[in-house]
């Protein structure tokens, strides 16, 4: 072999080398541009889909809930990616939106700054602490055991100037934008918030003209809003309360009493609920009781700041059992409309 035809062997296998590297190098880089780039969120409905990372997860937790996600195709593109932009050593809770064809870049890029997607916190017709403390932990990272814990926690509340008794009075029903890896305690503190954005100055004067102070404005307000599901008759229930407060008499609130005794069904009070030994009681307490009886709405507390003036002292649930009321300003009245009601309910054969 001469000396041209060594150099021309040399030259030949540096040239396939030199390719195959090239292939390699090539293939590596179609890989790499399927592990970062290639669509892994694949949705199958229109429905909005969400990971939801708690405090104090691993990035193994991560890679669990995401294998248990249908929408993501494969996992272990996104592990190889995770490893090569460095996600892992610090994992932020939240809630993150999966959005169809996102990639492993922009999934881990979301994930790595903690750029989550809020939630849109809603609560309504909440009567107990425990309904409050569910509801708000089935939107939230949050437990509802923490939640009921602050909720009784005397020491705690007592920054907010609370207490137990009134500890709801702060939640007032509406849809708040927060994210959902907020602790109990960031829950007081965007409510505290919310709650004194809400009282504005000119609330506070027409709760002072009363008078009454926010938290009894919301205490009454409760109370209204048990007694009648009718909008338009709450200011007119309110006023009434307003005048038995004024004359000392005792407020007579049938669904304080059902409070009282822990049954929100009761179509009758019997005299063994009025005996009920409770500070919420209001036929055996005068005044108002020492917490809501519900979580208050805005139109209940505005109804109770402007609340209809007139003479009523009595009110009775109609004959007709629609849930509206037939309001007297005498005894003797009151007597007739009760009568009525008492007739509808033994005719329906509603005995307690």
């Amino acid at each position: 072999m001469t000396d041209l035809q060594k150099q021309e062997k040399k030259t030949f296998k540096l040239n396939k080398s030199l390719l195959w590297v090239g292939v390699l190098a090539l293939i590596l880089f179609l890989y790499m541009v399927f592990v970062f780039f290639a669509p892994n969120i694949q949705k199958t409905t229109d429905d909005k889909a969400y990971l939801r990372i708690p405090d104090n997860s691993t990035f193994e937790n991560v890679i669990d809930s995401l294998e248990h996600n249908s929408n993501v195709r494969t996992v272990f593109t996104f592990r190889q990616a995770s490893k090569l932009f460095r996600y892992g050593k610090k994992i932020r809770p939240g809630r993150y939106e999966l959005k169809n064809g996102m990639t492993n870049f922009e999934l881990v890029r979301k994930l790595r700054s903690g750029n989550q997607t809020p939630v849109r916190l809603t609560f309504n017709n909440i009567r107990t602490k425990e309904q409050l403390a569910k509801r708000l932990s089935n939107q939230l990272m949050a437990d509802s055991v923490q939640i009921i814990n602050l909720l009784n926690d005397t020491a705690f509340l007592s920054v907010y100037n609370l207490n137990p008794n009134n500890s709801v009075s702060i939640f007032i029903p509406d849809t708040y934008e927060v994210f959902w890896d907020m602790d109990a305690k960031e829950i007081f503190d965007r409510m505290m918030k919310e709650y004194n954005k809400f009282w504005t100055d000119e609330r506070k004067k027409k709760a002072e003209a009363i008078p009454l102070t926010p938290t009894e404005v919301i205490i009454l307000a409760s109370i209204v809003e048990e007694e009648t599901n009718g909008k338009s008759e709450r200011p007119v229930v309110a006023g009434l309360y307003i005048n038995r407060l004024q004359k000392g008499i005792a407020l007579q609130a049938d669904p304080t009493v059902k409070f009282a005794v822990g049954d929100f069904g009761l179509k009758r009070i019997l005299i063994e609920h009025v005996l009920k030994i409770s500070p919420y009681n209001t036929y055996r307490n005068t005044g108002l009781p020492p917490g809501p009886i519900r979580v208050a709405s805005a139109n209940g507390i505005d109804a109770v700041l402007n609340y209809s003036h007139h003479d009523y002292v009595f009110m009775c649930a109609k004959e007709t059992l629609n849930g509206e009321h037939n309001f007297a300003v005498t005894y003797a009245e009151h007597q007739v409309n009760a009568g009525k009601y008492q007739r509808a309910l033994n005719e329906r054969k509603i005995f307690k």
